[in-house]
């Protein structure tokens, strides 16, 4: 049995929920305090769980008696642990009112081919179900997800290296951090040509992040668990006062959320130059300055449309990313390519500069949204759609590609355009270009013409009928 195969068992068991009320978001939290039993048991790493708390203690209960059990091992666990154990199960409490619903799923999950799974890998089969979960929309989980295909594109192109910091301050289920580790391992053999210590630093101290919302943080935790990450996961708001700690990284890679803060507040750091209550101007502030000063710390992050044109502190916060740090491409992504339909938005790849000033010289801009098919759930987008960006932005020479969605913009065309990013957008062939158009007097003059012609015709045949009328009755 595939992970695919597995996956579409493990959320075909959500209908056996649907009488209980339990959203498919509230699904998959459930489905996380289940399988993280099973699945410390299938790895053998139950030593962090209390063995009365273990996976073969849940499955000998049924009815009332299992209902009570997994509502005392849910407290129990979350009050009573260390660590990863703790951190995801604190707070926990289940949706679940009907004992055999509960008993059905606890039944069936260990009932898969676990041994299948594991040789695909576990955290695959948990990164499934989240990317099901995002797929549907009546979960709400969209706005967590950022499409497997964008994010592997994104960390190739940034290509983390080993014995880097790499930290996504708006991680939602740490996909960011999955690719950007699964990139390293790539470049090193597994970590088989690394050395005990720098091993260490990987699995400890190379991936982070921060949540907001805690049912979010627990995915990000189970799912860093299942890749061997033991990075600090944050819950908490990256734009208070708990966000000021997250500094000093070499790569940052995130997707941030989108909208103003609730209420329209503004952050509430005190570190930050320009206040705004636009979110993503406050995350992109928040990343620049997290980045180390060496020269070779680098950021790409997904932003909306509005932070590339937004007046006041947004231009504001453009000149002072474009000073501090080299914003050297602008990726245009097309629409429907998120869950939540219509959004148009970008990729910003920057590095940090050592000094504050001055660091970016030209902008590259690539348009893939003009011109482009439309996308969504019954045509994904693919890596093979970014294969001619990712050959301009890692050509040596970028002024050889020949490409008309490839365009640079000098720092002096920008800031002549009021430091305004919304450029690089090509000709869009479904739209009649003015210059196009015929001239409107000419038009207007050929139109009378025309007009003037077709009265003449009629009252030729106006004429005709009463010369033919006319012998009609002489003939009479």
């Amino acid at each position: 049995m595939t992970n695919q195969e597995i996956v579409s068992k493990l959320w075909n068991l959500c209908n056996i929920l649907r009488d209980d009320g339990i959203t498919y978001h509230q699904y998959v939290t459930e489905l996380t305090y289940i399988l993280f039993l099973k699945m410390a048991k299938e790895t053998k790493t139950e030593d962090t769980i209390p063995e009365e708390y273990r996976w073969d203690k849940l499955v000998v209960h049924s009815g009332i008696e299992l209902k009570k059990f997994y509502k005392d091992l849910l407290a129990y666990l979350g009050e009573n642990t260390k660590g990863r154990v703790r951190e995801i199960y604190q707070g926990a409490s289940s949706n679940i009112d009907e004992p055999k619903n509960l008993e059905k799923i606890i039944k069936s999950i260990n009932e898969l081919d676990w041994y299948s799974a594991k040789e695909e890998g576990l955290g695959n089969l948990y990164e499934g179900l989240l990317e099901k979960n995002a797929n549907e929309k009546k979960s709400g989980a969209g706005q967590y997800f950022t499409p497997r295909v964008l994010i592997d594109v994104m960390t190739e192109l940034i290509a983390p290296q080993v014995g880097e910091r790499c930290n996504d301050p708006a991680c939602g289920t740490f996909g960011f951090m999955i690719s950007a580790d699964s990139y390293v391992k790539s470049i090193s053999d597994d970590y088989c040509d690394l050395t005990e210590k720098q091993v260490e630093f990987q699995v400890k101290e190379a991936f982070s992040g921060g949540e907001l919302v805690h049912e979010t943080h627990r995915l990000a935790l189970m799912n860093a668990m299942l890749h061997n990450i033991e990075g600090r996961i944050v819950l908490g708001d990256t734009l208070s006062e708990s966000g000021k700690s997250m500094t000093g990284y070499d790569v940052v890679l995130t997707n941030p959320p989108f909208g103003t803060k609730k209420g329209g507040e503004r952050a509430t750091r005190d570190d930050f130059t320009y206040t705004t209550s636009n979110k993503q101007l406050n995350f992109l502030q928040h990343i620049y300055r997290s980045l180390r000063t060496t020269g070779k710390a680098r950021a790409a992050v997904v932003l909306p449309d509005n932070v590339l044109f937004a007046d006041g502190d947004g231009e504001k916060i453009r000149v002072d990313l474009m000073n501090k740090c080299n914003l050297h491409t602008v990726l245009r992504l097309p629409t429907g390519i998120f869950y939540a339909q219509g959004v148009k938005t970008n990729v910003l790849f920057f590095t940090r500069g050592k000094t504050d000033e001055d660091n970016t010289k030209e902008v590259w801009f690539y348009d893939l949204r003009t011109n482009m098919q439309s996308f969504g759930k019954t045509n994904q987008l693919k890596k093979e759609h970014f294969a001619d960006f990712i050959k301009a932005y890692k050509s040596e020479d970028r002024s050889s590609i020949k490409d008309e969605r490839w365009n640079c913009f000098t720092r002096e065309q920008i800031e002549q355009k009021g430091n305004s990013l919304d450029l690089g957008l090509i000709r869009d062939e479904s739209i009649l270009d003015y210059e196009d158009l015929p001239d409107p007097i000419e038009s207007a003059e050929d139109a009378i013409t025309q007009l003037e012609m077709a009265v003449d015709l009629i009252k030729d045949v106006v004429k005709e009928l009463k010369i033919t009328e006319e012998n009609i009755d002489y003939n009479r």
